[in-house]
């Protein structure tokens, strides 16, 4: 052979190397590589070098830069761990992955790029599965290696996210065990977003094997754990972290209800995801409309996008943009709206569901982006209304292109397509919602959200033969993005999110048009959304001006329910109550106020109101809420053992342990199951006093175990746990029916029977705070303490409380004065603030301030509170 031509040992010579430089300036794109880079590449490869500096300009490709930053990289982290860990396991595997770096630079195929992302993958798995013993500074430094090479990969210069991603989550579901039980390495993978988190999630569901599959299930329950309950996790990344194992936890929570004996760290884990992340009515089927719209939250935090997507999306958006507003093609134009499908079939986003969900996530944050630019436009931001103008101009074309997109997928018969898009798209919105939160911060604006929901509630509930089919499932879509929008997990969006629930049309459609009430437990979740939400801050009365400026508006949607939908606040109060603060005595007085539009209340001032001759007062009100389930069922068998044989006889006093959570002021008691052990037991007794043909009243409630059981805790809690109690049996007084009965002589009988005169005292206390605040104030609590003040049998003047300083013997005196002033006038609506079809009158009062003496762990003296006041609200915070 030829000299030329012959194979040699060693490097280029310079005679060889003039050719490729020849090359590189006859042909474009021909890159050239200089000696001394080649004299450096040969040196790398020595195991023993570790010195060597890989020149980012040695080549004019993007894939050779990254490759030599990596390169570069890995050196300088080497170089750091070169003294102390030289024998460390970690250290060599940090070697070996930088000559795999090294040969797949040196080869550049794509081959030797998914060799490279697979030993990476396996050497971070194994390498953090056995590191124990090893120091946190080489942990970190190899942890690191591994994450900087395939975040290099993913780099839009090499392969991108989409190519990485794809082989990264086939790398770990093809890992070899135990490598793939690896839970700090994967957590790792997935929060640096090296995942597809929605193949990932369908893997695990599937692998479990319905919990079969008992590797599989132990090492979610750990991935879940890790990944959503870090000390990293915010509220608002909480539900998006959620939504990216979706699927998963579906099939946990199945697992548990489904096993006969659920391990317990499954039930504990369970119960942490039931009170961090969702405990919404609304039914989760996992692949269901809801686990579209889970899948569309995960999918609005994925960003690698096929090129060019984001550039024919603005085109497309802007197009129709500008079809949506011209004249004679607006909104109710179908051939504006087919030219544009025509433009999108041509661009091919209606290839493949993943380009169209692609698409509605660019054009969603294209949208949010115009209104933040016309909202930090100096030129404009000091109009209003101009601003709000070309901030609607792209949101409405936007939400009028999504109704259309809804009603015409699929045939008219198969409704469920509709419904899917509708969650996915709903799930994108809610997704794009919360990672702009994350990100912005207090910079975060909800005017494009808000009017994005609120336009796209009215045009798909406005009448349309095709939409009128699945309206109960855009009440339930809109419900669920709601309830994952709650203010708790996205503050700033708090405002917007109380408009959004008291907007007219959608109180109307929840409440009055969808029949059989199926919407009335959704709207009560996002209520009690709303109130878990100011719950802190009420109960430490911590009101800044924002958050009196929610309270008020929470004040005037309970009096809009409270005026056109009493029923619904009758069926729903005892969860109600449960998650108002006891300081809050105005607002649970609005809400306990509320009666039946077709009953009429007597007058609680009548001379010898015959309260149990009442026609209403022997049935039971309808309450919508399991309050058995509230009470632990070894709690609960207990209970039913003694409610029906008085034994054991220690019961009683280990009753007062179950409740006591704590010795901690103010949060000692648990304060729901304080609530359901008080009705389970009322229910209980009135079911037992009825079986035998009788009624509640003074003569039949002694005697009995329910009424050991409500003295003994009258007796053994103390000051903070009788408030609750007492409480608990007040929230029960409202229109006639047999609870209110039942409870309002179970407080006159422990008044009457009381060893103690402080018992006596908080009794009076708990009943006169909810008087003397402001109407409406519920009918059983008005006749409960006019009989209690009016009844010689009680010697209510004669105890040393009304009488122990001027001012409250002033207090009581005044109270007295103006029950007798009422009794004159007469008319149930001058004491209860409402009219007998459940009006809500009048209310009037200063600013909300609670009371502290009205707090959850009261003193020991009277100090009986008026509670929170209410600005004079007649209308709800929003009809637009």
């Amino acid at each position: 052979m030829p000299e030329q031509l012959r194979m040699k040992v060693g490097t280029v010579t310079p005679k060889q190397l003039v050719v490729y430089e020849e090359f590189g300036r006859e042909i474009p794109g021909f890159a050239t590589r200089t000696v001394q880079a080649s004299l450096e590449d040969a040196r790398s490869s020595q195991l023993g070098t570790l010195g060597a500096n890989f020149s980012l300009s040695s080549s004019n490709d993007d894939l050779g830069y990254m490759y030599n930053k990596m390169c570069n990289e890995l050196e300088q982290h080497l170089k750091a761990c070169n003294q102390q860990h030289s024998n460390s396991l970690l250290f060599h595997a940090m070697k070996n992955l930088l000559e795999a770096v090294l040969a797949a630079r040196n080869s550049r195929e794509i081959m030797a790029a998914v060799t490279l992302l697979n030993k990476t993958v396996d050497s971070l798995l194994h390498g953090l599965l056995k590191c124990q013993g090893e120091s946190q500074e080489i942990v970190m430094r190899f942890r690191d290696c591994h994450l900087l090479v395939l975040k290099g990969l993913q780099d839009p210069r090499a392969y991108g996210a989409m190519w990485t991603n794809k082989n990264v989550t086939k790398a770990l579901i093809e890992s070899r065990e135990p490598n793939k039980y690896c839970v700090d390495g994967i957590d790792c993978l997935i929060k640096t977003r090296l995942v597809n988190m929605q193949q990932f999630d369908l893997y695990l569901t599937t692998a479990m094997e319905n919990g079969f599959n008992y590797s599989v299930v132990s090492f979610a329950m750990k991935l879940v754990f890790k990944y959503l309950f870090d000390e990293t996790t915010t509220n608002a990344l909480l539900e998006a972290k959620y939504a990216d194992l979706y699927s998963t936890i579906e099939m946990l929570i199945r697992i548990g209800k489904n096993s006969r004996s659920p391990p317990e760290e499954l039930s504990r884990l369970i119960e942490m995801i039931g009170t961090s992340v969702d405990n919404s009515v609304i039914d989760r089927q996992p692949g269901g409309p809801i686990g579209m719209m889970h899948s569309g939250i995960s999918q609005a935090r994925e960003f690698d996008d096929p090129p060019g997507l984001k550039e024919k999306t603005d085109i497309l958006l802007r197009e129709w943009v500008t079809m949506y507003h011209s004249q004679g093609s607006g909104k109710d134009s179908t051939k504006a709206f087919s030219t544009f499908v025509t433009q999108m079939h041509t661009q091919g986003i209606l290839k493949t569901d993943d380009l169209i969900t692609r698409f509605f996530r660019i054009c969603t944050e294209v949208c949010v982006d115009v209104c933040y630019r016309a909202l930090n436009d100096s030129t404009v931001s000091a109009n209003h209304s101009l601003t709000r103008a070309r901030c609607y101009h792209t949101l409405d074309a936007f939400v009028r292109l999504i109704a259309l997109l809804v009603r015409h997928s699929g045939d008219a018969a198969n409704t469920l397509t509709k419904i899917n898009l509708l969650n996915k798209v709903l799930g994108l919105l809610t997704g794009v919602l919360l990672q702009d939160h994350e990100t912005k911060n207090t910079s975060f604006q909800q005017l494009p959200y808000h009017r994005i929901f609120i336009m796209l509630f009215m045009e798909l509930c406005a009448p349309d033969e095709v939409l009128d089919g699945i309206s109960f499932q855009v009440l339930t879509a809109f419900s669920y993005a709601l309830h994952v929008l709650r203010p708790s997990k996205a503050p700033g969006f708090a405002y917007a999110w109380l408009e959004l629930i008291s907007n007219r049309i959608f109180i109307a459609r929840m409440l009055h048009l969808t029949p059989q009430q199926k919407a009335w437990a959704m709207y009560a979740q996002l209520l009690i959304d709303q109130f878990r939400f100011l719950a802190p801050f009420l109960r430490n009365a911590e009101l800044s001006k924002p958050v009196q400026l929610l309270y008020k508006g929470t004040l005037r949607v309970l009096l809009v329910l409270l005026h056109d939908f009493p029923e619904f606040l009758c069926e729903h109060h005892y969860v109600f109550a449960d998650v108002i603060p006891p300081n809050c005595i105005q607002m649970r007085n609005l809400i306990l106020s509320a009666f039946p539009r077709h009953m009429r209340l007597p007058d609680p001032f009548t001379a010898d109101l015959k309260v149990d001759l009442l026609p209403d007062i022997k049935f039971s009100p309808r309450i919508l809420h399991n309050f058995a389930a509230g009470i632990p069922s070894a709690l609960r068998k207990d209970l039913d053992l003694y409610l029906k044989s008085r034994s054991p006889v220690t019961f009683l006093s280990a009753l007062r342990s179950h409740l006591q959570v704590s010795n901690e002021p103010g949060v000692r008691y648990n304060v729901l199951l304080m609530n359901a052990l008080v009705l389970y037991v009322g229910v209980s007794a009135i079911n037992a006093i009825q079986s035998v043909n009788k009624m509640p009243s003074m003569s039949t409630i002694p005697h009995s175990p329910h009424m050991d059981v409500y003295q003994n805790l009258a007796v053994d809690l103390d000051t903070e746990g009788r408030y609750l109690f007492l409480n608990a049996i007040a929230n029960h007084l409202r229109y006639p029916n047999n609870h209110t009965h039942y409870f309002s002589c179970v407080l006159l009988y422990l008044f009457a029977e009381a060893n103690s005169e402080h018992i006596q005292e908080q009794i009076t206390r708990v009943l006169l705070e909810r008087v003397i605040v402001n109407r409406p104030h519920p009918w059983g609590l008005l006749i409960t303490f006019i009989e209690l003040i009016n009844n010689p049998n009680f010697k209510f003047w004669n105890h040393e409380f009304v009488k122990c300083a001027p001012e409250i013997e002033k207090l009581f005196d005044s109270v007295a004065k103006s029950c007798m002033q009422r009794k004159e006038s007469g008319g149930v609506a001058a004491i209860t603030g409402a009219s007998a079809a459940g009006g809500a009158g009048s209310v009037s009062g200063s600013a909300v301030v609670p009371s502290s003496t009205g707090s959850g762990h009261p003193s020991n003296t009277m100090g009986a509170s008026r509670g929170d006041q209410v600005v004079s609200p007649s209308a709800p915070v929003s009809d637009s």
